[in-house]
């Protein structure tokens, strides 16, 4: 596919059964800042997001992922896509500037190896935040810390397989949207799971096999935080309005990242605080393999010791489906 390639997450979209609920968790709690409201749709971002929006909450009779975006290198970069996805056999819908707010010409499909519903744009309004609740940084949207535990940017997506093997979604994306794979859990007959990015960031997706459920999921969206601090105040916070983690606090081995897992309680999509880490920097990066008794301390370096093989019941296994074939793409 030559230099074709996606450049960064830009947004999820969630849909959610109690959309004046929601928006209570993820603005009021989270402290996101709402930036449009349509009929039935929120528009929100971090404090240090500067596009339209990085989460779309979409009021729907269950809760699932609408689509997760993604924003091309170049303008002309999403026709091209639009071509080289249908030249492969895959349905594409094509999206009206507009009809999201605030961007562009879009395309949506569904990934053939899992059956994620996924958007490729380019064009995103970007704009200032409202007179008032202006950073006095230049290089800043919002104040931070204006309200709740008041993250600084969207980070990354989680997506489960269901009982199909990761490993075709992986090579997938690396071939069709130029993700590299960073790091990777490998079982004897299995790789669990892959940690993929087209930035220096360890993984701007991740996507994992769950043996336990069926077709296409929806584990976590990531916000990052500055430091672990930040994430232990944002606990505090979450506890004053009697939310307990679904795990953590904690540190992964896998990207090295302080953590905890916080869940919408009126939609039950999940939510991951995410700080620290490392970047990738090397051109010539190979993919780290953690082994299988390497697991858990991929997954959970220390706080948590949960085991997806022998504890597949554990509350951080529950994840929230997806929009389907034929659903509605607007």
């Amino acid at each position: 596919m030559g230099s074709l390639e996606v450049a960064k997450l830009g947004h999820v979209a969630l849909e959610v059964p109690d959309l004046e609920g929601s928006l209570r968790f993820w603005r009021d709690i989270v402290g996101l800042e709402e930036v449009e409201r349509r009929e039935g749709e929120v528009y929100l971002r971090a404090w240090g997001d500067f596009e339209h929006h990085t989460l779309v909450l979409m009021r729907g009779e269950e809760a699932q992922l609408h689509h997760v975006a993604w924003r091309t290198r170049r303008p002309e970069d999403v026709e091209a896509f639009r071509d080289h996805l249908r030249a492969q056999g895959v349905e594409v819908e094509e999206v009206e500037p507009g009809a999201e707010a605030g961007q562009g010409y879009a395309i949506r499909f569904f990934v053939p190896t899992s059956g994620h519903p996924f958007e490729i744009y380019y064009q995103v309004e970007k704009p200032k935040a409202p007179e008032g609740l202006r950073s006095r940084l230049k290089n800043q949207v919002y104040p931070a810390f204006r309200r709740g535990v008041s993250p600084r940017r969207i980070d990354h997506v989680n997506l489960w397989t269901g009982g199909q093997d990761p490993t075709p979604t992986h090579d997938w994306l690396v071939e069709h949207l130029g993700f590299k794979v960073r790091e990777y859990i490998q079982l004897p007959n299995l790789r669990l799971g892959a940690w993929m990015s087209v930035t220096p960031l360890v993984h701007d997706i991740a996507v994992m096999f769950d043996g336990a459920t069926q077709g296409p999921r929806f584990h976590h969206v990531a916000y990052y935080l500055d430091n672990w601090q930040d994430v232990l105040r944002g606990l505090t916070i979450f506890k004053e309005h009697g939310i307990l983690p679904d795990l953590g606090p904690g540190q992964h081995g896998i990207s090295q990242a302080f953590y905890s897992y916080v869940r919408d309680p009126f939609s039950g999509h999940l939510l991951e605080l995410f700080s620290g880490g490392y970047l990738i920097l090397d051109p010539d990066w190979e993919p780290l393999e953690w082994r299988p008794e390497e697991l858990v301390d991929g997954l959970f370096w220390w706080g948590d010791r949960w085991d997806p093989q022998t504890q597949p019941d554990h509350p951080f296994s529950r994840t929230t489906g997806v929009r389907r074939p034929g659903v509605r793409v607007g």
